[in-house]
């Protein structure tokens, strides 16, 4: 898989207006954001959009496969890309709102996805970033994943000193497209953490380390609207 770009976006649910309702305007910001990174990783002319995410296991997804956000109370699935008798609601949060907004651009470009466990180490995070370099077609990665989500007392995680440090280091790795600073984040601290982009982030990272090259960064959304850090950023060959 020649990787010709990347983007990295976060994966709340709030993301999604009809969620959010009256709080819709509150993530403009983010949902504007999101937009053009995805937009921008489609300026890279890709022949296929491969999506990633954190989900319980590590596991491939077919392109008839959906999510569903009736779990955070909307009755609606979200379909990864074609729909057909053969796909089941399969994918995880992350590739759910991945799918949402690889959709909300229009793109009619083939979908693929594929989860990496959210407890998997750097170096199988690194290896199966270069599994996906080693596929075939020009693919544009749809990196999502959270930050800390320990950000302030009414965090899901509630307030713990060291999230700040964590999602600045983070910040300085996405926006310098610093793959080697991704794969040294800790498992255990951003677990603790509650960071739910630790492993995609890493993945990413052994996917440009395989696919060689130089390559920069531009982080864009850099926030942490209650209390969970969320990043937008692009990657791109120099």
């Amino acid at each position: 898989m020649p990787l010709v770009a990347a983007a990295v976006c976060p994966h709340p649910p709030l993301i999604v207006p009809a969620l959010a309702g009256a709080a819709a305007s509150e993530l403009d910001d983010l949902r504007a954001a999101a937009d053009a990174a995805v937009a921008r990783l489609l300026a890279a002319d890709p022949e296929v959009i491969l999506l990633l995410g954190a989900g319980p296991q590590t596991e491939r997804f077919g392109t008839a496969d959906h999510g569903s956000l009736r779990p955070f109370g909307l009755d609606r699935d979200v379909r990864l890309w074609k729909v057909n008798c053969a796909g089941g609601d399969r994918l995880p949060l992350s590739l759910t709102i991945g799918a949402w907004l690889v959709n909300r651009s229009g793109t009619e470009l083939p979908r693929l996805a594929r989860a990496v466990a959210s407890d998997a180490s750097p170096a199988e995070c690194a290896a199966l970033g270069g599994e996906l370099v080693g596929e075939d077609g020009r693919a544009a990665l749809l990196v999502l994943g959270d930050g800390s989500a320990c950000r302030g007392v009414k965090a899901p995680g509630y307030e713990d000193p060291r999230a700040p440090a964590y999602d600045e280091g983070v910040a300085r790795a996405l926006a310098g497209a610093d793959a080697e600073a991704l794969l040294g984040l800790d498992p255990a601290l951003s677990a603790e953490l509650k960071a739910a982009g630790r492993a995609p982030w890493q993945v990413l990272a052994g996917a440009v380390r395989a696919a060689g090259g130089d390559w920069r960064g531009d982080l864009s959304y850099h926030e942490a609207p209650y209390g969970v850090a969320y990043f937008v950023a692009n990657w791109e060959r120099v």
